[in-house]
């Protein structure tokens, strides 16, 4: 059984040489399974951002599928790349313009750019503990668990219901079967469903063709607007999530891979120096994500560059047709692949439960990050400041708490 994963692989692969090499792709079974364990968090957001902002379908899901191929080959394992969920939460709830999304990625990326190239995304690092990432992992994992089971899974209703129970019967059969992946299986029951009752073949056909994403520049009023509106609100949660946690989860699961902070924030900053220019939405790492597409079998960079060209074949040949694509991948199995992923994120923390003061740190952040409003920079700063206060107070136990 797979130590670092719950969703426990039956059959492990032995660390090899092309494991260590920084390009390490593969192309098998679990890497096609494991390159959609992270389309139950990026599918629903995309969609909804592309509705509410009237967004131009091709340049989302060409960029989209782009940085996901770049993200395989530069770090050589499954490192996701998703769309930054605060920024994307208040477009769509408050179904801002396309402009101020543009312009909101440009600032987070220059922002995060400036904390690379100064060296104080290596502070923070190194001042933020163990126990308060594994508190951001389990907070982020509660809302992902919240969001499948209260808003994808009952979309549908009963038939709903139905599809996922059958969905989650095959995760669970199937889940490390190394020789079966879950995630074909799942998808394929989602999508016999949708061909069956949801989805009008003859639309989806009428919308396939050839399409290139626009250039586009943002103006400086809608970066200014878009930091003011979008991109402080996403600050906290980048920190902490996309850059500390993921950084932690890689020493989790590829503890033979050294892959610091400042470069997975130097590749956060460039995505979305790029971004903005060709119609992509805002975009980042995560930990969940990498959690997911781990579960469901991924082990190289082979897994996100088969996820990558899923949405560059989406945006060059079928954009037009997007109104028809959402029906192909029903929420209900979408609720599925996102709960799983929440449970392996929130059991990650089992290795802070031999410390009651870590345990308890990461029960406070999680907590705050998942209800409080502005949680993730509650938790963030809330147990940093008492897990120092009690390093202070006992150094022994700040010295068996290792910093994240």
């Amino acid at each position: 059984m797979d130590s670092a994963n719950p969703v426990a692989t039956r059959e492990l692969e032995p660390p090899n040489a092309a494991s260590r090499r920084r390009f390490n792709v593969r192309f098998d079974r679990n890497e096609l399974s494991g390159a959609f364990g992270d389309m139950g968090t990026d599918f629903p957001l995309i969609a909804s951002m592309v509705i509410a902002a009237n967004l131009d379908t091709t340049g989302v899901l060409v960029l989209f599928g782009l940085l996901q191929i770049m993200s395989g080959l530069v770090y050589g394992m499954p490192m996701p790349v998703q769309p930054l969920k605060a920024m994307a939460v208040i477009v769509i709830t408050q179904k801002l313009s396309g402009e101020l999304l543009f312009g909101g990625g440009l600032a987070i990326g220059v922002i995060m750019l400036l904390l690379t190239v100064t060296g104080l995304i290596d502070r923070l690092a190194w001042v933020v503990p163990k126990s308060v990432v594994r508190g951001i992992q389990f907070g982020l994992g509660l809302q992902l668990a919240t969001i499948s089971l209260r808003d994808h899974l009952p979309s549908l209703g009963v038939p709903g219901y139905m599809l996922g129970f059958g969905a989650f019967v095959l995760t669970v059969l199937l889940a490390g079967n190394r020789r079966l992946p879950p995630a074909p299986f799942v998808l394929g029951l989602g999508l016999v469903y949708a061909l069956l009752f949801h989805v009008d073949v003859a639309g989806l056909a009428r919308g396939a063709g050839f399409f290139l994403p626009a250039w586009r520049v943002p103006q400086w009023g809608d970066v200014w607007t878009g930091f003011l509106i979008l991109a402080i609100p996403q600050i906290p949660l980048s920190l902490g999530n996309s850059i500390l946690a993921t950084r932690q989860i890689v020493e989790d699961y590829f503890p033979e891979r050294r892959v610091s902070v400042r470069r997975i924030s130097l590749t956060y900053s460039l995505m979305n120096l790029v971004n903005p220019f060709f119609g992509g939405v805002p975009t980042c790492h995560g930990s969940g994500g990498l959690a997911g597409h781990y579960a469901f079998g991924a082990r190289t960079g082979g897994s996100t560059i088969i996820y990558g060209l899923f949405y560059l074949t989406l945006g060059l040949f079928f954009s037009a047709g997007f109104s028809q694509i959402i029906h192909l991948f029903p929420k209900p199995v979408l609720a599925v692949i996102l709960l799983f992923e929440a449970l392996v994120l929130m059991a990650l923390v089992r290795d802070m439960v031999g410390s009651r003061s870590d345990f308890f740190i990461v029960l406070l952040v999680g907590l705050s990050a998942a209800t409080l409003p502005y949680g993730y920079v509650t938790g963030l700063v809330l147990g940093t400041v008492l897990a120092w206060w009690w390093r202070r107070r006992s150094p022994s136990a700040g010295a068996a708490s290792s910093r994240g």
